[in-house]
């Protein structure tokens, strides 16, 4: 037996449960069902920020905000016009759910758990009468004269319209491909670095701000960067691994990257910086106190990586031992061997092409009556609440839409 409604949204995640509820809410004669595959909805909500859900970021300017998407920028500009973190902040508190901001930026509930925004949406679905039925494993989509038809594990569907928020799931894409739609290969996006040298073997948890750039590329990043127990972490690594997510997966993870301790002082102006220190402290040994902005630990390391041991007094140092010095202070050169994922916050860059899709109505340029919503098209952003963003965005112009 079909089971038939006006709506149909595959996909019980963040974008799933906002798009629905924003349909039901401005239209609460349609018959709305989500299907999710699992025994749980929304399962990386509950996860995200640590188990806190980072709803968002307070930054409440369109054009700002976009500069967050390594994929995306361009059409995310005009429905961030539509809605942006404040319309978000604003949609939550009318929901019961009050947000606050971070000194990072980063917004999340008062509460410090992501379980309220779960029971928000929760709450909502059920008192606008939209079915949640898990255990939904979608088998095949398709299209008959002016009603889509969808297949289960367990059931079959009908609907009129169509939306897919099914975030990164390949089975999803490619039924997606064998309607005409054009996929980007996906590939990971967020990840940290494995670095074996001996110059950050002893220093995991030292942090410094610095610029960062991979050699024979034009990706380069700055802020702050943490050592780690397999090699570097951080936002500054953070964001080079997003905006390079696909040149350094066609280098296999294996590359070469600069840091620059000082973040924006360069080789000339470091090394009059250091001759003048050797002037003014000529009697004192160089490797016992940071004349710069970062732990003593990491100081150490670079003046003893710089052939300079460590009773040598300024006024010892030898031109080359200078050069040396200023050479690991503003690019020292560090081999990348792989990758690891940033903790359970697994992002790809990839999905539906974007220019298949309206982005005044999130419909499909292909297909009438079928829309997409979240990471399921090829557009991610760098950690900090910008990835939900775009799923309630997304979500709000469907839904405004239908």
């Amino acid at each position: 037996m079909i089971k038939n409604f006006d709506i149909i949204i595959v996909g019980g995640g963040a974008a799933g449960f906002f798009t629905a509820i924003n349909i039901a809410e401005k239209n609460p004669k349609l018959k709305i069902a989500i299907l999710e595959r699992g025994k749980e909805v929304l399962s990386k909500v509950r996860v995200s920020g640590g188990g806190r859900c980072n709803v968002t970021h307070a930054c409440f300017e369109p054009n700002e905000l976009v500069k967050f998407y390594p994929r995306g920028e361009k059409e995310l500009r005009g429905p961030f016009h539509q809605f942006c973190s404040g319309d978000t902040i604003e949609w939550f508190e009318k929901h019961g759910v009050e947000l606050k901001i971070e000194e990072d930026g980063r917004m999340f509930p008062v509460s410090n758990s992501s379980q309220t925004i779960i029971d928000c949406f929760l709450k909502a679905t059920e008192k606008l009468g939209i079915k949640v039925l898990t255990g939904q494993s979608v088998q095949s989509i398709f299209k008959k004269e002016n009603h889509w038809k969808i297949d289960t594990q367990s059931d079959n569907f009908a609907a009129e319209k169509l939306v897919m928020a099914t975030g990164s799931n390949p089975k999803i894409w490619e039924m997606l491909q064998e309607h005409g739609h054009a996929i980007v290969s996906p590939v990971p996006s967020l990840f940290t670095f494995n670095i074996k040298d001996s110059r950050i073997k002893e220093l995991p948890g030292v942090a410094a701000q610095v610029t960062v750039n991979v050699k024979d590329t034009k990706l380069e990043s700055t802020g702050p960067l943490l050592i780690t127990h397999w090699g570097m972490s951080g936002p500054a690594i953070l964001k080079l691994s997003a905006w390079g997510a696909r040149i350094l997966h066609d280098k296999n993870y294996q590359f070469t990257i600069f840091v620059n301790w000082l973040n924006d002082v360069d080789f000339e102006d470091a090394e009059k910086i250091l001759k003048d220190l050797k002037q003014e402290h000529a009697k004192k040994a160089v490797s016992k106190k940071s004349p710069f902005d970062f732990p003593n630990r990491l100081w150490e390391s670079l003046v003893l990586a710089s052939g300079i041991d460590s009773e040598t007094k300024w006024a010892d140092l030898s031109k080359n031992q200078l050069q040396n010095l200023t050479s690991q202070l503003t690019k020292a050169e560090f081999k990348v061997n792989g990758k690891s994922t940033f903790k359970e916050e697994f992002v790809t860059a990839g999905g539906i092409d974007l220019k298949e899709i309206n982005f005044k109505t999130m419909e499909s340029k292909i297909h009438e009556n079928l829309y997409f919503a979240g990471e399921i098209v090829n557009i991610d952003a760098i950690t900090g609440g910008f990835n939900f963003q775009n799923a309630w965005t997304s979500g709000f112009i469907l839904a405004q839409n239908i």
